[in-house]
C-alpha cells in the first residue's frame, strides 16, 4: 500500500509540474495569473540573460502561450495590413510556421485587431482577433476551421476595437462578445452581449448563450475573458461586464448566478477591461475608472443583493482600470496602473485588509496584467519597462528594466512564465529570458 501511495503521489507531482511548466491561456495554467515555477530571471536586459530574441511583424497586445516546445503568438502584420498566427520554436525562437488568418488591420489609433492573446490545450491553439476572426489549429499548424463572427453573429458594436481572449475548458472553446446593443461609429445595430461555445476540433456551434444586461451605451461593453472557476465540486464560468458579474454553466451557458451593479446610476462610459480572478473561495472583480473592488463569496444561486459581498476596497489605490489582478500564494495583488500615480497593492483574500501598497517609480501608464512565479511579480508599463516585485510580506521593488526600442508605445502584452524563461513582448520584439 505504502508503495502504492508513493507511485501516486509521484505520478501527481509530475502531472501538475508537467501542467504548471505550460503556459497556455493568457492568465496562466491556473487563469489567475500564476505558476508554481522555480528559479525564474530576477535580472536580464535586451542582451544580458537572453535566450532568444524573435522579431515580430506587428504590435499586438497579445500575450504569448507556451505549450512543451512551442510558442504561439498572434500578432498584426503592418505592411501587409492582416492577422497572423505563429508558432516559434521554445528552444532557439526559430519560426515554425506562420499563417495569415485574414485581412484588416485596425480600426482606431490605439490599438489593432490582434490584441486577442491565443489559447491552447496542447491538442488545439485558437486564434482570435478583433475583426471577429477566428481559427483552429493543430500544433503542426494545420487549419482545423475558421469563423467570422462579425457575419455570423452581426457586425461588432463597439466604442473601440473588441479584444475579449478566448479560453479552452471542460471540452470546449468559449468566446465572450460583450457589446453594446446600438450602433456606434456606424457599425453594429440592434445587437446582443453573448457567450458562445465551440467544438474545438472540428469549430462547430455548440451553443450561444444571450447575456443580458441593463447597462447604458458604452457600459454594455467589455474586454474580458471568461474565467474557469471550481467551487464546492461546481463548474462555472465567470463573466465581468455589463456592469455586473455572472456565473454559468459551462455545458450549456446558463446563468447560475447573478451580482450588480457597481454602476448604480447608469453611467454610460463605464467599459470594463479587467477579467475576473479566484483565489481561496472568493471571486474578485474590479469596477472601472477608479471605483473600487468587490469580493464576492463563492458560491451562489440565482440573483444576488450584497449580502454576497465578502468585502469591497476603500482605499483609492486600491483598483484596476485595465489590469486583471493576480492571485499569488494566498494574496490577491492588484496593479492601479493609471499614471502618473501607479502602485501595487497586496491583499487578504478574506477580508480585503491591505498589507501594502507600493509605489512603483514610474509616470508611464500600464495595462499589461501581473504574473508571478518564484516570489517574483512581472509587468510592464506602455514603453516595456519591466518591473520585478518581490511576492513578499513588504513591499519591494527589485528591478526596472527596460526592454523597449525607441518610439514603443502602448506595449499592453503580459509576460508569460513557462518551463524557466520569462516571455516578454514589446512592440515589435518577443524576448525569451533566461537560460
Amino acid at each position: 500500500m505504502n508503495k502504492f501511495l508513493g507511485l501516486c503521489t509521484f505520478i501527481s507531482l509530475v502531472t501538475f509540474s508537467g501542467f504548471a511548466a505550460n503556459w497556455p491561456h493568457w492568465r496562466g495554467p491556473e487563469y489567475n495569473g500564476a505558476t508554481t515555477e522555480k528559479n525564474l530571471p530576477a535580472d536580464f536586459s535586451k542582451t544580458e540573460n537572453v535566450k532568444w530574441v524573435a522579431s515580430m511583424p506587428g504590435t499586438s497586445a497579445a500575450t504569448p502561450i507556451i505549450w512543451e516546445d512551442k510558442v504561439f503568438v498572434g500578432s498584426a502584420d503592418e505592411q501587409a495590413k492582416s492577422m497572423r498566427a505563429m508558432c516559434l520554436d521554445r528552444n532557439d525562437g526559430k519560426e515554425l510556421w506562420n499563417r495569415e488568418v485574414g485581412g484588416g488591420y485596425n480600426w482606431d489609433e490605439k490599438s489593432n485587431f490582434a490584441s486577442p492573446s491565443p489559447v491552447t490545450d496542447g491538442k488545439l491553439v485558437v486564434f482570435l482577433y478583433g475583426n471577429g476572426l477566428v481559427a483552429g489549429f493543430d500544433p503542426a499548424g494545420k487549419k482545423l476551421w475558421f469563423h467570422d463572427l462579425q457575419k455570423e453573429y452581426g457586425q461588432f458594436s463597439y466604442q473601440w476595437t473588441y479584444g475579449a481572449s478566448p479560453t479552452i475548458y471542460d471540452g470546449k472553446v468559449y468566446i465572450q462578445v460583450l457589446q453594446r446593443d446600438e450602433p456606434v461609429h456606424s457599425r453594429g445595430g440592434q445587437n446582443q452581449a453573448y457567450l458562445l461555445a465551440l467544438e474545438p476540433m472540428t469549430g462547430k456551434e455548440l451553443w450561444r448563450h444571450v447575456r443580458p444586461t441593463q447597462a447604458h451605451a458604452e457600459s454594455q461593453e467589455a474586454y474580458t475573458t471568461p474565467i474557469p472557476f471550481v467551487h464546492d465540486g461546481r463548474k462555472e464560468l465567470l463573466i465581468t461586464g455589463g456592469d455586473d458579474i455572472s456565473g454559468h454553466d459551462p455545458a450549456d451557458g446558463k446563468e447560475l448566478w447573478r451580482w450588480g451593479t457597481w454602476n448604480p446610476t447608469r453611467i454610460g462610459h463605464w467599459r470594463l477591461v479587467p477579467s475576473a480572478v479566484t483565489g481561496d473561495g472568493i471571486i474578485l472583480a474590479c469596477a472601472p475608472k477608479g471605483s473600487p473592488v468587490y469580493a464576492f463569496k463563492a458560491g451562489a444561486k440565482g440573483k444576488q443583493d450584497d449580502s454576497i459581498l465578502a468585502w469591497k476596497s476603500s482605499n483609492r489605490d486600491v483598483t484596476s482600470d485595465v489590469a486583471t489582478p493576480l492571485f499569488y500564494k494566498g494574496r490577491f495583488y492588484i496593479l492601479k496602473g493609471e499614471s502618473p500615480h501607479t502602485v501595487l497593492s497586496r491583499v487578504e483574500p478574506a477580508t480585503g485588509k491591505v498589507d501594502w501598497t507600493g509605489e512603483l517609480d514610474n509616470r508611464i501608464k500600464i495595462e499589461s496584467s501581473p504574473t508571478a512565479g518564484d516570489d517574483k511579480i512581472y509587468f510592464q508599463n506602455f514603453h516595456a519597462e519591466v518591473f520585478i516585485v518581490a511576492a513578499g510580506d513588504e513591499f519591494k521593488l527589485l528591478k526596472k528594466i527596460p526592454m523597449g526600442d525607441p518610439g514603443d508605445d502602448m506595449v499592453r502584452a503580459s509576460i508569460a512564465i513557462s518551463q524557466g524563461n520569462l516571455y516578454v513582448r514589446s512592440n515589435h520584439k518577443l524576448y525569451c529570458i533566461g537560460k
